[in-house]
């Protein structure tokens, strides 16, 4: 016996907005980068350029994947879109780990090139200075907008561009040094802890987002059966699953035994089960097996190879 949940609503035009806003700030860093990097030849602002257009590169499938994740089910579709965000939120993980590799590569290059000094000066420095303020803001803003819309795939993209935030720092200090302290070889050092640093920033986004699309369990089938028992009528309550995101959308499968002798008082029951497991979850979507009082059984969910 199932029961659909009002509908979800859908932000997916606000959503769009922020990553529009995002687009154009990015791609505007990336050719400052690019302009600044040839001028001076520094291989560092280059790198940080092409870790910028990986963040326009994300906005932009960002995009495209929330166009496609539509909070409604259809008929292509019946248990919703959902895994969409999620399936962006991964792809934004795997430009992260493409731009640690990226600033590796070119630390190495630079250290097999002999480190020829940069023709750089204080003026170049203040134009990165104004390009973190930018990227600080544009982060900050999408990862406000993520919270309030519940927005999966603008946190992603908020991380994404905290993490261009941390190696335009990176490249800043090593210039510095290059530039006042004479030591060409600070920033191709900070390169190693950079990519680090990266690297976690991947494992955050995906193990952020990898749950949902391999059906991990979403609610603890212990608090699900002490909610489903609390209920007047429910007499067991086992075989429950439950998957999804909790906030945003959780799928709730159970078996159960009630105190009803025709259909009416039965759904009644199931009904009220529903509505508690709202009250306390948020948005859940209930498929309620009933089954006759010989089959109660004291598994309340399933074991396996796992556990």
């Amino acid at each position: 016996m199932q029961r659909q949940p009002a509908a979800q609503q859908d932000h997916r035009q606000q959503v769009q907005r922020v990553l529009l806003v995002a687009l154009v700030v990015n791609v505007s860093m990336t050719l400052l980068k690019v302009v600044l990097g040839l001028f001076t030849g520094s291989l560092a602002i280059l790198a940080d350029a092409m870790h910028s257009a990986t963040d326009g590169f994300s906005s932009l499938l960002g995009l495209l994947t929330n166009s496609l994740s539509d909070p409604e089910p259809d008929r292509d579709h019946p248990y919703g879109h959902h895994k969409y965000e999620a399936i962006g939120a991964l792809a934004i993980a795997a430009f992260i780990l493409f731009t640690a590799f990226e600033i590796l590569q070119t630390a190495v290059e630079r250290l097999r090139g002999g480190l020829q000094p940069l023709r750089l000066e204080g003026q170049e420095l203040v134009v990165l200075l104004l390009v973190l303020g930018f990227n600080i803001l544009l982060a900050s803003y999408e990862r406000e907008e993520g919270r309030r819309l519940g927005s999966a795939l603008l946190t992603a993209d908020a991380t994404h561009t905290s993490s261009d935030i941390w190696t335009t720092v990176v490249v800043l200090v090593g210039l510095s040094g290059a530039v006042w302290l004479k030591l060409n070889w600070l920033d191709v050092a900070l390169a190693i802890p950079l990519c680090l640093l990266l690297v976690r920033v991947c494992w955050r986004v995906l193990r952020a987002n990898l749950p949902q699309l391999v059906d991990q369990i979403a609610i603890a089938p212990e608090a699900i059966h002490q909610v489903a028992m609390n209920v007047p009528g429910v007499l067991n309550c086992h075989d429950i699953a439950s998957r999804g995101v909790l906030g945003q959308q959780v799928f709730i499968d159970m078996h159960m035994v009630v105190d009803a002798t025709d259909l009416a008082t039965a759904h009644r029951i199931t009904e009220l089960v529903e509505e508690h497991l709202q009250d306390q979850f948020g948005r859940v979507r209930c498929t309620i097996h009933l089954e006759p009082r010989e089959y109660a059984s004291a598994a309340i969910t399933f074991k396996g190879t796992h556990g």
